[in-house]
């Protein structure tokens, strides 16, 4: 009966730290951001506003994806993936550079957001995949930099 006092009052005192343990999806998502680190992207949540005509809500915060521009990049924009697949920016419009919409096409599907200035280009994305979409996102980020 001591016995079994024993291994009762000990699962108790231990069953907190099993909650300090990272879950699964916790774990996919570290290993994740580590091999984004390495192939020399900078990630961060981010607190988005979603345009309201977006179908599903992204979640917010969002992981967010970015890497600097090159010396000489002045562009300047910002584009969000409708339920369509289709990439329209603020005023609802279709991007009209081929080139461009291409790399986008590129992209997986819970890539949320895709955004430039003259410092950075960065992407909001749902961090869903394996080590191809992110290769996906770092090459897409990469030739657009």
């Amino acid at each position: 009966m001591t016995l079994w006092l024993t291994l009762v009052l000990l699962a108790l005192l231990l069953s907190p730290l099993a909650w300090l343990l990272p879950s699964h999806r916790q774990r996919g998502q570290m290993e994740m951001r580590l091999a984004a680190r390495r192939m020399g992207l900078a990630m961060q949540l981010s607190r988005q506003e979603w345009p309201h005509w977006l179908g599903r809500q992204p979640p917010n915060p969002c992981p967010q994806y970015h890497r600097p521009r090159r010396a000489g990049r002045g562009d300047s924009w910002c584009f969000w993936r409708s339920e369509s697949g289709e990439w329209l920016n603020q005023w609802r419009e279709p991007c009209a550079d081929e080139a461009l919409a291409g790399r986008l096409a590129e992209l997986p599907m819970d890539v949320y957001k895709i955004e430039a200035n003259s410092q950075m280009i960065a992407l909001c994305w749902g961090e869903r995949g394996d080590a191809e979409a992110l290769q996906r996102v770092a090459d897409v980020l990469a030739a657009l930099a």
